[in-house]
């Protein structure tokens, strides 16, 4: 599989939102999601309404609406997504589990390409389907506090229009309880990261 600009784009604002809700923001504009990513806004739009018809997000109308995620960022798996936006994870049509094409070999069941690329298959759906949008969101914020940068998206202190002042004391909670143990389950998924969204600094 190749992740396309839309399916990166996908991804990147969807990590940004869930981040948002770690730090107590309820809603961000495509505006804000558009100038943090460099994603042209009006295609940043249009993916938008892509992931809410799907049921990923949120929306909220008005002078401080915006997008949010529909459900518990642990409940969206990064393979659902992709297989939303790119389609199927397998390499050819014959191996796929979601949209199978029977291809032009005259055996099938004994074709050694397919029984490769069977295995090529099952190994990214392995890791797409194992790490969730908190996953990605755990790492990204660890790196952020270990690096002492802002947290995107909190609340500047004494803020208005609606944003919490307190909005990082919930991540704060939530990272001080994350154990060694759960750290190491989390350290592959920044090689999965880097490859999957080589824009994407975390």
């Amino acid at each position: 599989m190749k992740l396309s600009k839309k399916g990166e784009y996908a991804l990147r604002a969807l990590i940004d939102l869930g981040i948002a809700a770690e730090v107590g923001r309820a809603l961000v504009q495509v505006t804000e999601l558009s100038d943090k990513e460099l994603i042209p806004a009006k295609f940043l739009e249009q993916i938008m309404q892509e992931l809410k018809a799907a049921g990923f997000v949120v929306a909220q109308r008005g002078k401080f609406g915006g997008y949010r995620l529909s459900r518990p960022a642990s409940e969206i798996t990064i393979g659902a997504v992709v297989r939303f936006i790119d389609g199927p994870l397998a390499p050819i049509g014959c191996v796929s589990h979601t949209a199978y094409e029977k291809c032009s070999c005259p055996d099938e069941e004994h074709c050694g390409l397919r029984m490769l690329m069977l295995d090529v298959r099952n190994a990214i759906a392995g890791i797409l389907d194992r790490y969730s949008l908190a996953d990605v969101v755990e790492v990204t914020l660890r790196k952020l506090r270990r690096d002492s940068l802002p947290l995107p998206f909190a609340a500047p202190r004494g803020a208005t229009r609606g944003q919490p002042v307190k909005s990082t004391l919930r991540a704060r909670r939530i990272t001080s309880r994350a154990s060694a143990a759960n750290a190491r389950r989390l350290a592959p998924v920044e090689g999965l990261l880097s490859e999957l969204l080589p824009d994407y600094t975390i």
